[in-house]
């Protein structure tokens, strides 16, 4: 009977969430990123899905059926990342590779795989949170399995893809949109003062002004060559739903244009089929006869003949970034040597250059067969020229910058002591009955208040006058005057109504009259008196700024 009398044991209560072991732990944080990676992906096919679909369904005449149209988006989405593709619907039967990536297609999956390792990263989350070179990897494997799935899918497809380039191009590509994420994650932390930060921050800088001046370029000649632009638009497509798939398409291009024009003011420029270069510098517009595509970026192109000064304008771009370069790398080296000016100005160049290469990289690539096999800016003629333009500009600019900041510092400092000692100058109580000074007209007034405004009205108009103009010559023979101490002290003169003031020597110093500083109003009438005898107006007493008063002028009877 023991058996059902004694107490039965407690069960054992499941482990908290804190008791769970540290490996399960990490298992489903990893287990988390691999997922969301896949989502991602997903994601990115979704949205091309979706537009390539509304394309398909709006137009009048459509070359296939709706699996023609997914196998399209899953091939424009693999372009995305850098991989190629491969035409098989060509006129002479030989398949043609396509290879130009569009850039601004490229910021869609990239922003969902940075969000999601960023997202598995979050501080904030109450789930386990795995380390960042774990979420970068489970991130990057469970993107890549999708886009796996992708690549085999689009085998049976108008447009498969490259294994070689599929296989090289997209990990890169998500591998290095996870890393960002990650290092989103934990606040985007930067290097310290250094070479090395100052050259990251010039060459974002030198990169912002080629890009910008390359989206000037290509404004500029489309503006230029609007008529053939839009005589190529009607050409591809005659009604609006084909016109609106060209522009979306155009949209897609523009930045792979604006790094063109890049290329194109830089000097290397860029090749329109083999043997046919167009650069702003060469005796002709073309080295050779070009393939031109009808499309309408392309109708913007300079056509052949001399170079004229609308070809020579694009020489700005490399002159706009050495500027932009040299700016960014002096004005924060200014407080230290000249040689770290310098190697923080040849760093952005060599960090300009690196990421120009990239960008030419992916804006260019094959079009097809045969001449068309080279389309579009050459990275390692790119990538080098922009890195010496912008060492050959960057650096004279930098250390210009860098000796006027020194220079203007060293002003500026001069200037506020100057106006801390006019200021900051107090003035005693006259000497004879305290309390009460006596004006011209008889009327007692509250004692030394003549005196503060005037200190007040003296130092505000000094202060103004030094900021302005810094220290003018008048200043200093005033602050030589009055540095030079020891002269005999003379009881100051006041000039009649209408005639100028003779001039005062600086008093001796007096004594301290209720703990003002010795020679104090000295200074204050001698400042006085020198602004009564330069640049008055005997008319109105002002001086040449009409900001101060003639400082001899006798008080208004109250």
């Amino acid at each position: 009977m023991t058996h059902l009398t004694a107490p039965r044991p407690s069960p054992v209560p499941p482990p908290a969430p804190d008791d769970v072991p540290v490996q399960g732990r990490r298992s489903a944080a990893l287990a988390t990123a691999f997922v969301r990676g896949g989502v991602a992906a997903c994601l990115g096919i979704g949205v091309l899905a979706v537009l390539v679909t509304a394309v398909w369904i709006s137009s009048p005449y459509p070359d296939g059926g709706a699996d023609s149209a997914l196998h399209t988006a899953a091939g424009l989405w693999l372009l995305a990342h850098g991989a190629d593709l491969i035409r098989t619907d060509t006129v002479s039967g030989v398949p043609a590779p396509l290879g130009v990536t569009p850039l601004l297609l490229c910021v869609l999956p990239m922003y969902l795989a940075h969000r999601a390792a960023r997202d598995t990263l979050d501080p904030g989350d109450t789930r386990p949170v795995p380390s960042p070179a774990g979420a970068v990897a489970a991130v990057t494997g469970g993107y890549l399995l999708v886009a796996a799935v992708v690549v085999i899918y689009t085998e049976a497809g108008a447009f498969p893809a490259d294994l070689v380039s599929a296989g090289c191009w997209t990990p890169v590509t998500v591998f290095t949109a996870a890393c960002v994420g990650a290092w989103s994650a934990h606040g985007r932390p930067l290097p310290g003062r250094g070479a090395a930060a100052d050259a990251l921050g010039a060459a974002g800088h030198a990169l912002a002004a080629l890009l910008g001046a390359g989206g000037l370029l290509v404004v500029g000649a489309l503006l230029w060559h609007v008529g053939a632009v839009q005589v190529s638009l009607g050409a591809l497509a005659g009604e609006w739903s084909g016109r609106l798939a060209v522009t979306l398409l155009a949209l897609m291009l523009l930045p792979n244009a604006v790094v063109w024009g890049v290329a194109y003011g830089l000097g290397p420029g860029f090749v329109l089929g083999t043997g046919a270069l167009v650069g702003p510098f060469g005796p002709l517009g073309h080295t050779a006869t070009p393939a031109r595509p009808d499309f309408p970026l392309l109708a913007a192109l300079p056509g052949p003949g001399p170079a004229g000064w609308a070809h020579w304008v694009a020489g700005i771009v490399p002159v706009l970034a050495g500027l932009a370069l040299g700016r960014r790398a002096g004005r924060s080296a200014y407080d230290r040597p000249a040689r770290h000016a310098a190697l923080a100005a040849l760093g952005a160049a060599g960090f300009c250059g690196t990421a120009v290469a990239l960008l030419t990289a992916l804006a260019g690539g094959p079009l097809g067969a045969g001449r068309l096999a080279a389309f579009g800016p050459v990275w390692w003629q790119t990538g080098p020229a922009a890195a010496l333009w912008c060492a050959v500009l960057g650096v004279p600019t930098a250390l210009v910058v860098r000796a006027w900041g020194r220079w203007s510092a060293r002003r500026a400092t001069a200037a506020r002591s100057v106006v801390a000692r006019v200021v900051a100058t107090p003035v005693p109580t006259p000497a004879g009955k305290p309390g009460a000074v006596k004006s011209e007209a008889g009327k007692p007034e509250a004692g030394n208040s003549d005196a503060e405004q005037r200190s007040v009205r003296t130092g505000r108009a000094r202060a103004w006058d030094v900021r302005t103009w810094g220290v003018r010559d008048r200043g200093s023979r005033a602050w030589g005057r009055l540095v030079r101490r020891g002269s005999p002290a003379e009881p100051p003169v006041t000039p009649a109504p209408g005639a100028r003031p003779a001039p005062l020597p600086v008093p001796a110093p007096s004594p301290v009259h209720d703990g003002g500083p010795a020679g104090a109003l000295a200074r204050l009438d001698a400042l006085e008196a020198l602004d009564a005898l330069e640049g008055l107006d005997d008319e109105t007493g002002e001086d040449g700024y009409g900001v101060m008063p003639a400082a001899w002028e006798p008080p208004k009877p109250g």
